[in-house]
Formats: structure tokens, sequence, C-alpha cells
């Protein structure tokens, strides 16, 4: 199964609602509040960015992302932003052009990490910010009742096929040390387990985006089996699941 656009936007718009206390304070621990120029790399579908512009209506947000279909997507969806074709190892914009340079659950997919950290770092001003808001670690997920506990392995599995980094999360201080960043705060963000039953709508897209993870790697039995299991897990209010999620931002 392959998410479509639409849903994909539905899948960004949940993980920056997930930021968006942890964005909130560290602009404002940073003063990034009066940053005019801001840049995300890897924008996807613009849901941070849009949710950036209309609570910092001064400000230019441009992001960046070389899935053209998505970008094509975030501009006819803001008009408030700024978007652009870019690779994130070479970014086509001068050295320190921005006020803040951030990424968005980017780095678990880029192969070398350090070198887009680097790039971030070149086009931010001196005494300027740039932030890893989200970056996840499989290695530390709980996933409850115990019928359920290999999904995360699974997962784990699956994403390193495609060449993503599951357990990025735990290193990201590290990588940001090692590539020119003064790391001024780095942590976990908290969880709420939320509510939903076995229909919510977060509980249906946690399933597809499982099942898109999992692809071709799960038989249709295999598939069926799990998502009855967290079906009644959910129903039944048992169900855990959660993933360590890291942020890192610093100055340069």
């Amino acid at each position: 199964m392959t998410l479509t656009l639409e849903e994909w936007h539905l899948r960004f718009l949940q993980q920056a609602g997930w930021t968006e206390p942890l964005r909130a304070h560290l602009f404002a621990r940073a003063g990034i509040r009066d940053a005019l120029r801001m840049l995300e790399v890897g924008c996807g579908t613009g849901a941070v960015c849009a949710s950036i512009a209309r609570e910092n209506p001064a400000a230019r947000v441009v992001g960046l992302d070389f899935d053209l279909p998505r970008l094509h997507f975030a501009r006819a969806h803001d008009p408030n932003c700024r978007y652009t074709g870019g690779n994130a190892f070479r970014l086509p914009f001068a050295d320190g052009v921005f006020d803040l340079t951030f990424c968005h659950f980017l780095l678990l997919w880029v192969r070398k990490p350090q070198n887009a950290l680097r790039e971030m770092v070149r086009v931010t001003r001196r005494g300027g910010w740039v932030a890893a808001l989200a970056e996840p670690d499989y290695g530390g997920r709980i996933d409850h009742p115990e019928a359920l506990a290999a999904i995360g392995r699974m997962q784990s599995v699956a994403l390193r096929r495609q060449g993503a980094d599951p357990g990025i999360g735990r290193t990201l201080a590290g990588l940001f040390s090692e590539s020119g960043v003064r790391v001024e705060t780095s942590g976990v963000l908290g969880a709420e387990l939320p509510p939903g039953g076995e229909d919510s709508t977060e509980a249906a897209l946690e399933l597809k985006i499982l099942k898109d993870d999992l692809g071709e790697n799960i038989s249709e039995g295999e598939w069926e089996t799990i998502r009855a299991a967290d079906r009644a897990a959910r129903a039944s209010g048992r169900r855990v699941l959660y993933i360590p999620t890291f942020y890192t931002a610093g100055t340069v």
C-alpha cells in the first residue's frame, strides 16, 4: 500500500502538532520569534512551515525539499511561505542568510547526516540557530500488550531496508557538535498517550504508516493478525505505543 499525497499531508500535520509545544519553547528561549529569515530543510507538504508562518507573520519562511509533488502541494495550499526544490547536501543559498535553519523528521532519512547539518550551518548567520526538532529512536520503542511487541522490531528492520537510521535520535546531540554547532539544548519530547479508541483517526493513520513501512516484508495474514491485535488493545484501552523522539538546537 502506498499512501496518497493527502494522507502524507495528514501525517505531517500530525507530526507538526507533536512538536508545536517544543517550537514555542525553543523559539521563546532563543529569541527566534524575532527571526525574520527561516529555512526548513526537508519541508514535505509544508505542514511545519505553514504553522510557523501563522505564528510569526513577519518572518520569511522558506521550505526546501527534493520531492516535487510534495512541493507542489505545499505551494498550492500555503501562499505565505516560499517553497523551492533542492538537495540537503547542496543547499541553493549563500552563506549566512538565515537566522534559523531547521529540520523535522529528516535526518533519519539522510545517509550522511553530518554533511546535511554542515550545510545547514553554512547557510545560517553567525549567532543564528540550527535545530532538529524531531528525530526518532526506535531502539527505545514501547509496544504493549506483549502480542504487539514485534511490531517495533519489524518496523525498524523495514526502515533500515529503506535506507533510514531508526536509532538516530540518541546520536543527535553528538552529530550537532561534530557539525560545528554549539549545542544549547537537547532532549526528548514529552509523551501523552492518545485516548482514541480502535476507530480513532490517529489510530487509523498510524496503521497506514506501519503498513506502508512494512510493505512486502509482511504477508496479508500476518498483517491482519497485527491489525486485529492492535484494534483489540485500543478498544480495551490497553494499547501503548511510544517512540522516544529527540530534539537538539544550538548556535553557530
